[in-house]
């Protein structure tokens, strides 16, 4: 299983700036062969390595492997814009945004992250050093830091290559590791069902939320912040508004590792698996009110769900995916679904046995049943295959 780990380089002025003037000729030669690549056609890294491969080496003085990296760069960008192409991420084909991407070359960031192979990257996991190759030479001694957890990770599962970034006059180093999963429980005692929504943004049919009023506050804060800066439109808005979004997304990201966490380890701790709702096209599928929309898409339910995969894969705990239709309407006693057994969003009451109970905890025991139906039919777990944890 392949997991991400972010460490934190700590590089002097000298070196800070050299790392700098990298990245920058590096975004530059690939925004160049990605030009090369549209106006030839050609965009596999064979074909366009003909074209480019000479002149990135002699107008930007890269190195071999920089200069190989430049051009499998522009290739793999045209790859990914093709596949959202053909999703219909830009719209359909004759429209202007369809053809706004389509009709231009690629074009990469200066600060746009840059792939370091084993031949220009060394790590020194002791003296918690890396040597890296610069357009200046090789730096060596550039140190790096990082929560004892990730580095253990780091120096015993590193595999491939590790990608330079900076961000907010910051640098960071993310490595790819290869992670031996745990042996899976393939006879679980039943599973646990997650319910993500709205109030909360969590809850287990043992009746555990994960939400309180305080981070519904907070949520709310961030809401009225952001729709005051976008509000006063000014320069300063705009850059105090990007700053804070950092902040937000890491204090969300760090919220859906705390819940994933006790999730997972519940799950484990108990002999079961656990069941989750297919979240794909949540967004189109669900009738809501404003201010219930603004919620739903203020908080990333498809990285909690990436987080619980992939934690559970590790720890051998099954996961299984359900269908979500109906899961708040359908009465987990006597299974009777109708819109009418909702009288309120945080109550539900059936109309044929009476049952009632918070609508969460309903869907989480729906999502239960159905997750061990589907185990019983010969479902696989499921995880992502790529997961950033640092």
């Amino acid at each position: 299983m392949k997991l991400v780990v972010r460490v934190k380089l700590l590089p002097t002025p000298v070196q800070a700036a050299a790392l700098e003037a990298t990245l920058h000729a590096c975004n530059q030669a690939a925004t160049w062969a990605a030009g090369v690549a549209f106006e030839e056609n050609a965009r596999r890294p064979l074909e366009l390595r003909k074209h480019a491969y000479a002149e990135i080496r002699e107008r930007w003085g890269l190195g071999a492997q920089a200069a190989q990296h430049a051009i499998k760069k522009s290739c793999d960008a045209y790859t990914t814009l093709k596949a959202n192409l053909r999703s219909g991420r830009y719209g359909r084909p004759g429209t202007k945004r369809h053809a706004r991407a389509s009709g231009k070359p690629v074009v990469f960031r200066p600060e746009a992250a840059q792939p370091y192979d084993d031949r220009m990257l060394s790590w020194q996991h002791q003296a918690r050093t890396v040597s890296i190759w610069t357009t200046a030479g090789r730096l060596k001694g550039v140190a790096f830091t990082g929560q004892a957890e990730q580095l253990e990770v780091l120096a015993a599962h590193r595999r491939g290559e590790s990608d330079l970034v900076c961000q907010g006059g910051k640098w960071f180093l993310i490595a790819t590791c290869e992670i031996p999963e745990g042996d899976l429980n393939t006879h679980p005692d039943g599973f646990l069902g997650v319910d993500l929504g709205i109030a909360n943004i969590a809850v287990t049919s043992d009746g555990e939320r994960h939400c309180g009023r305080r981070i519904n506050r907070k949520r709310e804060q961030d809401r009225n912040l952001r729709r005051k800066l976008q509000k006063r439109n000014t320069k300063s808005a705009k850059r105090r508004a990007k700053k804070y979004a950092g902040k937000e997304a890491r204090r969300n990201k760090d919220i859906n590792h705390k819940i994933s966490k006790r999730i997972v380890a519940e799950a484990e701790r108990t002999g079961r698996g656990i069941a989750l709702e297919t979240l794909t096209g949540i967004r189109e599928r669900a009738r809501l009110r404003k201010p219930q929309r603004v919620k739903i898409h203020s908080w990333p339910f498809a990285q909690l769900g990436s987080f619980i995969a992939y934690k559970a894969k590790r720890a051998g705990v099954p996961v299984v995916y359900v269908n979500p239709a109906y899961t708040s309407q359908e009465c987990s006693k006597c299974h009777h679904t109708a819109r009418g057994n909702r009288p309120s969003q945080a109550v539900f009451s059936c109309r044929v046995c009476g049952f009632v109970e918070h609508a969460d905890h309903n869907a989480s025991h729906n999502i239960r049943q159905r997750g061990w139906m589907v185990w019983v039919c010969g479902a696989q777990s499921t995880a992502p295959e790529l997961t950033l944890i640092a």
